[in-house]
């Protein structure tokens, strides 16, 4: 449990921030939203979920079967409904028992994440949250995902959730975490503050996936310090409608020989407003970070940003947005900066923005093919990005939302 003068401390800087606006997007009123919702109950296994909720989360990459998954966690609105873990050598439990169990995780709550950051960091630290505690111990190599899901189910809410993920030293870890709602929601507020510490020669590969409803807004707030000679590896992919989403996760490579890796896979149809990007500040000798991007609008907005920091020379880094533009309507705004404090850096960028052009198409259909599938087999490739060191069950998984993702938008 929080001690009461590192709980006040926290309370005291978040109240100073309850109406600050972020640095990017739209600001968005909180008390539109209902905060207080009744109490779930638990559950003993996922399949004790309706079909209708299992076929929901399915979607987002949470497979309630559990086939190649080594452990499950899943928050119903403000409950934390259901944790298991099946392998050895990981932890997976609600945020609040690990605290109330480990005195020393309160040195990692808030700490990479400020509660004055904006007002939705400050409302996630003086209001009640859920969210997870994963920790791999030193040395274990967890093969399957664990399995994530924040679910909203009720009508106007908001969900507070606050995670924290450690890799201890020589351990390897795979997450998919996936957001999405009930059927019958058609409005809410995520906020989400996700706090991940990778040790030295440890691996994490993190999913996320996002099924949002038309009218929820997101709020994600992610921050991840590396040790020495460790990987990160972080994929995004939100292909359906939302209303509006804003994230810049961030990762700060202290010990030399890291390697971290964003990629991001988003679409905006009309009515969608995504502000999203990410950012690595390289510390230490060695390092290298990949930045890669690829938007698709029809019809809505996407600010796509982008931030390489080198602060020490003899590291490596590059940093690509790409967007496809398939409507006249729509727009991508490609923000990539690099930032050098020292010789002895190599940064680098591509940025792009354009439209299929008619002469793939044409070269398409002199091929046999009609006009329709001739546009999804060009945007099927635009988004066919590469991502080194996934395993085959998440690399499915991303393809499979990717897949039905390319069906709405055709």
């Amino acid at each position: 449990m929080l001690e009461p003068v590192r709980l006040s401390e926290i309370k005291k800087k978040a109240e100073a921030a309850m109406n600050k606006r972020p640095a990017y997007g739209n600001d968005i009123d909180l008390e539109k939203y209902e905060k207080a919702v009744p109490v779930r109950e638990k559950i003993t296994s996922l399949d004790q979920l309706s079909s209708s909720v299992k076929e929901r989360a399915l979607h987002a990459g949470v497979d309630a079967s559990m086939r190649q998954r080594s452990g499950s966690y899943f928050q119903l609105d403000q409950s934390v409904v259901h944790t298991a873990t099946s392998m050895e050598g990981v932890e997976l439990m609600d945020i609040n028992a690990a605290l109330e169990k480990y005195d020393w995780l309160q040195d990692y709550f808030f700490k990479l994440i400020q509660p004055d950051q904006d007002k939705f960091t400050a409302y996630g630290a003086t209001h009640p949250f859920g969210g997870y505690f994963i920790r791999a111990l030193p040395g274990a190599k967890v093969t399957f995902p664990l399995q994530a899901c924040m679910y909203i189910g009720r009508e106007g809410m908001i969900q507070n959730v606050h995670n924290i993920l450690i890799a201890e030293e020589g351990s390897e870890l795979h997450v998919i975490t996936g957001c999405t709602t009930d059927t019958h929601v058609s409005q809410g507020l995520h906020i989400g503050v996700s706090e991940f510490f990778i040790k030295d020669n440890a691996k994490l590969t993190y999913t996320m996936i996002h099924n949002w409803a038309p009218e929820v807004v997101v709020r994600p707030r992610t921050n991840t310090v590396m040790g020495k000679n460790s990987v990160f590896l972080s994929n995004y992919v939100s292909m359906t409608p939302v209303k509006d989403a804003q994230m810049y996760p961030g990762c700060t490579m202290q010990g030399e020989n890291g390697v971290a890796r964003f990629n991001t896979v988003v679409y905006a149809p009309k009515g969608s407003h995504l502000d999203l990007g990410s950012k690595a500040v390289l510390k230490a000798k060695g390092c290298k970070a990949e930045l890669i991007a690829r938007t698709i609008s029809k019809g809505g907005y996407i600010a796509s940003r982008g931030l390489i920091q080198g602060d020490v020379p003899d590291i490596k880094a590059h940093l690509e947005c790409r967007g496809l533009l398939l409507s006249g309507d729509g727009t991508i705004y490609a923000v990539p900066e690099l930032l050098g404090t020292v010789p002895g850096v190599d940064l680098s960028h591509e940025a792009a923005v354009g439209k299929i052009a008619e002469e793939e198409i044409q070269y398409l259909m002199s091929r046999g093919v009609d006009s329709d599938t001739a546009t999804a087999l060009i945007v099927r490739g635009f988004l066919d990005v590469d991502i080194h060191g996934l395993p085959p069950e998440l690399q499915a998984e991303i393809k499979k939302t990717i897949d039905l993702g390319e069906q709405s938008m055709m």
